[in-house]
């Protein structure tokens, strides 16, 4: 046994001793100390074990918002594991690719149309647990210790990432790389004794696990909430004292819409200013993480934030600088550094990146060249040591806060009988950022209306990144054999991407 090992697991026993009274986790009706947050966890992961999961094998969660998410991010990680909470809002098709790629053991659902069509679609090998009262009774059979001694560099999260090809690929995060992570989030959002963060974003999404996991790191209190409802939340920060809730523009537009009437009190929550109504409503901030309006660059890729606004305000980057634990380079295409000023792709390494994607050993091969995580993002590295990012190599757009890429909604657009070509791009939108335009052609001899192409598209893939408009043209310009994106900006009103 190393000395200088620390997973997920040995953070959760250390709370165990260190805050016996200390509440771990609020869900609901649902209230753990962290001794029972520690009781659970080991019968959940002596219920999986004798299931047959070991090292490396994979649990998905396939529901919204729930304790049981961490539970089985624990138990899995207590047995060498891996635990993928999945985007519930996806289509059938994409649940069922996710199943099948990930091949999981185990599959925690909460019943819904999508997934019992995605469970229809794939072999039956893996074991499905309700999410309720069959999951109570899974996890209160469990009996024994765990009888692995696990490695702090064993994988034990795996998000999935947008699509930049059409289809996603799993990241997997290991307990070191989240550790350090935790530790660097901690310190730049100055987490003090009592922290408590309310997960009313989606679990499966890097920006709300990183805070659920940097408060369990402190022993704070985690506060999960199925989904954001802006009158839900407004009660929970009241009731439950939160210091910090996952929320951006729009979602804080409707808390206060909600909380006109003052019926709540947010003055707990510790968070960015936003307008005169919300910051009246809150205490605004002082930490480098607040003052800097929650800046930086980050992805999945990195646990969260690889750059902090934090560590370089007033610089000339409008990304800061690195978190302490990595190292940034901007790098050209033969890997080759690139003088301040210049751009080139953002690469780096350290203790919070992942350990490559699940079962794409060439796409790692490739990621990982030179001993560099290559991020996809081009940057620049300013005069003063800041960073700025530039936007994604590949074209990239972003709609309330969501990643989404041309290329997985031009597969879907794609697939409707009608078209015969079809390219993506982003529109400036008020409320969300951006919002994405479909360029169609349509075949010779075949009719489709906007409203009939973006109700397809619906159907193929998450809802949010269907079109919110449809342009109809002859041809698709393009660049050797992909669409020329620029002309199309020129000639659809394309705008706003991120970086620019």
């Amino acid at each position: 046994m190393s000395v200088h090992r620390l997973t997920l697991g040995d953070v959760l026993a250390e709370h165990r001793r260190s805050r016996p009274q200390g509440t771990a986790v609020v869900d609901g009706d649902v209230r753990l100390t962290y001794p029972e947050l520690d009781e659970r966890v080991n019968r959940l992961a002596a219920a999986l074990a004798a299931d047959g999961v070991g090292p490396g094998d994979r649990v998905l969660w396939l529901g919204q918002n729930s304790f049981r998410v961490l539970e089985l991010l624990l138990a899995a990680g207590r047995l060498g594991a891996i635990c993928c909470p999945a985007n519930w809002r996806q289509t059938a098709d994409e649940l069922a690719h996710i199943l099948d790629d990930l091949t999981p053991k185990i599959v925690v659902w909460e019943e819904s149309e999508a997934v019992e069509k995605a469970r229809g679609q794939v072999s039956p090998d893996a074991r499905w647990v309700g999410s309720g009262d069959e999951y109570e009774a899974y996890l209160a059979a469990g009996t024994g210790e765990p009888p692995v001694e696990v490695p702090d560099d064993a994988p034990v999260l795996a998000l999935y990432t947008a699509a930049f090809d059409g289809r996603p690929n799993a990241a997997l995060l290991s307990h070191a790389a989240l550790i350090a992570h935790n530790m660097s989030l901690l310190h730049m959002r100055q987490m003090e004794d009592g922290f408590a963060f309310l997960a009313c974003g989606p679990m499966f999404h890097v920006g709300t696990m990183m805070f659920t996991l940097a408060t369990f790191q402190i022993g704070g209190k985690v506060v999960v909430t199925p989904a954001y409802e802006p009158a839900e939340v407004c009660r929970l920060i009241e009731a439950e004292r939160c210091t910090q809730a996952f929320l951006f523009g729009p979602m804080i537009d409707g808390l206060v819409e909600a909380n006109r009437d003052r019926a709540h009190d947010l003055s707990s929550l510790r968070f960015v200013s936003h307008s005169p109504e919300w910051d009246e409503m809150i205490t605004v901030d002082d930490s480098p993480w607040c003052r800097s309006g929650m800046g930086g660059y980050g992805q999945t890729e990195v646990a969260g934030m690889l750059t902090f606004l934090g560590l370089g305000m007033g610089g000339a980057g409008h990304a800061g600088r690195p978190s302490p634990l990595v190292h940034v380079r901007i790098l050209d295409a033969d890997g080759a550094e690139v003088p301040a000023g210049e751009v080139g792709e953002i690469c780096a390494r350290g203790h919070s990146l992942f350990s490559g994607y699940w079962n794409r050993p060439e796409l790692n091969e490739a990621k990982t060249r030179g001993g560099w995580h290559h991020t996809g993002d081009l940057g620049r590295r300013e005069p003063d040591g800041t960073i700025t990012f530039i936007g994604p190599r590949l074209r990239m757009i972003k709609s309330a806060n969501e990643n989404i890429y041309p290329a997985e909604v031009e597969r879907a657009l794609k697939s409707h009988p009608a078209v015969a070509d079809a390219a993506v791009i982003g529109v400036p939108d008020d409320r969300f950022g951006q919002s994405p335009k479909a360029i169609v052609v349509l075949q010779d001899g075949r009719d489709a209306t906007a409203e009939e192409i973006i109700e397809h598209v619906r159907g193929e893939i998450a809802s949010y990144k269907k079109p919110r408009g449809v342009a109809f043209v002859d041809q698709i310009p393009k660049r050797g054999y992909t669409p020329d994106y620029d002309a199309l900006d020129a000639a659809h009103g394309g705008g706003a991407y991120p970086g620019m």
